[in-house]
């Protein structure tokens, strides 16, 4: 007796979609990027500036020199995950980021803290916020919002988190130990989930996008409710850099990323000025975190039934008037308000960012073109601090940077309402 075996793939039986899998893995990469980004790499500074005797000015060029070198290193990352793979990528990515954790502990010169920073930059800010981000869009088409606002929860845990733990573990065992603990939760946690539970698409495991097939009678039945995906089709990087909207959405990703961390690396600085206490300043930071999470979830709805490049326009407004609070700020009311506004623009933007290039530009190349984007995003981030400490040494005071950095969200703003989606490549 022979028995028929079909060659069409079917959706392999599982009592859950795996995808959600996919999406607890990648909120717990966004957490453990924390050690990467500013937030957490900031609590810090004080400690090395008391120990060695080293300038405030000194640490942030080291830090804004390090951070512009690991984004030209990114594309590299990007061209690693299309060719082998996430789950290879981020097994290596995490264990080295533990590496880099325990160089951390040893540095006693500049020429270390660079290395350390640079690496810090590129494997945790960098790598560790676009291996997700790319992994989850493998998975998702029409519930790709609802996914990416799911998965941006780690990040938010991680930036309300970790400067109040490592605040406490370095008055607890101090910034060697810290640093220690960061090496082992890397290297014992992080790359052995990475290894053992990554699944590079839904292919991979005989499944489909979404975890329903295209032709189901529950898809049709929801068709109707959901938009169309611009990205249908699959364009190379090379494509994509023909196109007038892929280079205006890179200038909008640097924009943020400028002057968030730009504030945020000088943030005990800029409240002190105002009056208030550096424990203010780090409740700040926690306020924007905290707040950010329910908006994670409107934005990740809203970006399944409105146009990203419309979200993404007045979202721009929203972080000109955060900024606008800063500058007039002098109570802690109106600088609560600040908070407020930057979790209402946080949200929103961590959302759409991450939508927008499966959006327009599919799922297959992936990997080398948000690459370059998260290569933008952390020339950016390099771009902050220095104009902000120049400006307080010359003015004694951070209020005329904040107002010429004002005219970036509004450019932004422009050049995301004259960026839709493009046609087809040719």
């Amino acid at each position: 007796m022979k028995i028929k075996i079909s060659s069409k793939r079917k959706p392999a039986q599982f009592p859950f979609f795996y995808g959600w899998v996919i999406i607890v893995i990648a909120a717990m990469t966004l957490f453990f990027s924390g050690p990467g980004q500013t937030y957490s790499i900031s609590i810090f500074i004080n400690a090395y500036i008391k120990k060695f005797g080293w300038s405030r000015s000194l640490v942030s060029t080291l830090y804004s020199v390090a951070t512009l070198f690991a984004g030209f290193m990114l594309p590299f990352v990007g061209r690693k995950i299309d060719s082998i793979g996430h789950r290879k990528v981020l097994t290596v990515i995490s264990f080295f980021l533990g590496i880099t954790c325990l160089w951390m502990s040893f540095v006693f010169n500049p020429i270390m803290l660079f290395i350390g920073f640079m690496f810090l930059r590129l494997l945790g800010q960098g790598s560790m916020t676009l291996i997700p981000s790319t992994l989850v869009c493998q998975w998702f088409e029409r519930r790709r919002g609802r996914a990416l606002s799911i998965m941006t929860i780690g990040g938010v845990i991680s930036s309300a988190a970790l400067p109040v733990i490592n605040n406490w573990l370095i008055n607890l065992v101090g910034v060697h130990f810290t640093w220690i603990v960061w090496a082992a939760s890397l290297i014992g946690i992080m790359a052995p989930v990475g290894w053992f539970f990554v699944k590079n698409s839904p292919e991979e495991m005989k499944l489909l996008v979404d975890g329903v097939d295209a032709k189901s009678p529950i898809t049709e039945k929801k068709e109707n409710k959901t938009p169309k995906i611009e990205g249908r089709v699959d364009w190379t990087l090379k494509a994509a850099m023909k196109t007038r909207t892929f280079w205006l959405m890179l200038f909008c990703m640097t924009v943020p990323s400028m002057i968030n961390t730009g504030l945020t690396f000088h943030m005990v600085s800029i409240i002190e000025e105002k009056g208030l206490s550096m424990a203010f300043a780090a409740s700040i930071l926690s306020i924007t975190a905290i707040m950010q999470l329910p908006l994670n979830f409107l934005a990740g709805h809203m970006v399944d039934r409105v146009k990203v490049h419309y979200i993404r326009a007045a979202n721009y407004w929203v972080l000109a008037a955060a900024m606008m609070a800063m500058i007039i700020g002098t109570s802690s009311k109106v600088v609560i308000l600040y908070a407020i506004l930057s979790a209402i623009f946080n949200g929103f933007n961590s959302v759409t960012t991450e939508a927008l290039w499966p959006n327009y530009y599919g799922r297959k190349h992936l990997g080398s073109i948000r690459s370059i984007a998260t290569t933008a995003m952390v020339i950016g981030s390099a771009l902050g601090p220095l104009p902000f400490g120049f400006a307080f040494d010359l003015f004694n005071g951070y209020k005329e940077i904040i107002i010429i950095m004002m005219i970036f969200p509004v450019i932004a703003s422009i050049a995301s309402i004259i960026s839709p989606p493009p046609g087809n490549p040719s």
